[in-house]
């Protein structure tokens, strides 16, 4: 079956990319350089309506289906892997939390500012001790009176050093174990909590990253989402989501490399003829760009599923992981053909291979991918 996009699709696709390479470009290098994302840039993108592609217009949202959704993270990945990444966390699971789970009270408080992009959203799951085996946190969420008291730190958070509003999960009853996991929304200025470490990061290094601590931080009881024990189940449930993010940006990067490989290969001249003469050096290219291809139908079919109302674990599971070996190959391919321009930092090619690797390990390494794929065929 070939996937045809619609006209509405396509439309929206020749907007975003426009606003990519003609406002997002811009901001790349700098955002590379500093490793911070242009607070500029975030006030065009939500001025433009990015920032709100996952929220309804009922909360200030400019709500597209899933398929648009990963169309404007592969465009924008095509020009700058950290502000893809940076607004996917944001839309998916920093907004998509709230939407799906949040009580019409918090919908209104937080959404309307979340889709303008007067603030960032941010998703806390991972702990120092607690990464691919996500039930093994440890940080506490006591009930007390009327609130919950947080004890506890989150490290890796995507977003952390420019959030506004986290969600958080936390243990509301250890004893339970995953059962007894909670998600509650935290506000930036929530007493006893803190960013206590920035990271500097190899590849996609304006997607700020933070660790943060939680000092008998105090959060009202209506901050919770869905119901207590409840926690688990819904980070499960929005990373699948989150996946068809980071796998829309994995295919935007090994996009770029290939548009690259070919114009580059067309303008270099070696022995009398340019190099895209070369038997070998085509065969690399047809490679990259029949993954490519394959990883684009396993995105979109991803979303085209969650478009439908379905479970997509294994869709976007399978998406993620094959999209981000592409992306991978991809670049260190793009790399080699560009031979020793590609090493220098006055080219953007080296930051194409910097920021491809991330897509293996953000929101599920390829390792857990293909558990989470094994278990859903019953092994």
């Amino acid at each position: 079956m070939k996937l045809e996009l619609t006209k509405e699709q396509e439309e929206f696709r020749n907007k975003v990319r426009d606003f990519a390479q003609n406002v997002i470009a811009k901001y790349a290098e700098e955002n590379d350089r500093t490793g911070k994302l242009s607070q500029e840039l975030i006030r065009k993108m939500g001025d433009a309506g990015y920032l709100g592609l996952t929220v309804p217009k009922e909360y200030g949202g400019n709500l597209v289906d899933n398929i648009c959704y990963a169309i404007a993270i592969e465009e924008m990945a095509k020009v700058c892997a950290s502000t893809a990444i940076s607004v996917a966390v944001h839309s998916s699971l920093g907004c998509g939390t709230i939407l799906y789970y949040g009580s019409e009270e918090l919908k209104k408080k937080y959404l309307p500012d979340l889709a303008s992009g007067r603030k960032i959203g941010a998703f806390c799951l991972t702990e120092p001790n607690a990464g691919s085996d996500a039930g093994a946190i440890q940080t506490t969420a006591k009930p007390e009176g009327d609130g919950y008291v947080l004890n506890g730190e989150k490290t890796f958070i995507l977003n952390g050093p420019i959030a506004s509003v986290y969600t958080v999960f936390a243990l509301t009853q250890p004893e339970l174990k995953t059962k007894g996991i909670s998600a509650i929304v935290v506000e930036r200025d929530a007493p006893g909590f803190s960013i206590s470490h920035v990271f500097d990061k190899l590849g996609v290094r304006a997607a700020e990253t933070a660790k943060l601590k939680f000092e008998n931080t105090r959060v009202p009881k209506t901050n919770l989402l869905g119901k207590e024990g409840e926690g688990f189940k819904i980070a499960l449930s929005c990373l699948d989501g989150g996946r068809i993010g980071v796998a829309a940006q994995a295919l935007g990067i090994a996009e770029i490399c290939l548009e690259s490989a070919i114009t580059y290969a067309k303008q270099r001249v070696q022995f009398g003829q340019p190099i895209s003469k070369n038997q070998g050096l085509q065969w690399m290219i047809a490679e990259m760009a029949t993954r490519i291809e394959a990883a684009r139908l396993l995105v979109y079919n991803a979303a085209y599923h969650r478009d439908m109302g379905r479970r997509v674990t294994k869709e976007a599971s399978m998406a993620k992981l094959f999209a981000s070996q592409c992306a991978v190959d991809a670049s260190s391919l793009c790399m080699q053909i560009h031979g020793g321009y590609s090493y220098m930092k006055e080219y953007p090619i080296e930051r194409y291979y910097r920021d491809a690797k991330i897509t293996q390990i953000y929101e599920g390494t390829s390792e857990v991918q293909r558990i989470v794929i094994s278990n859903t065929l019953g092994l």
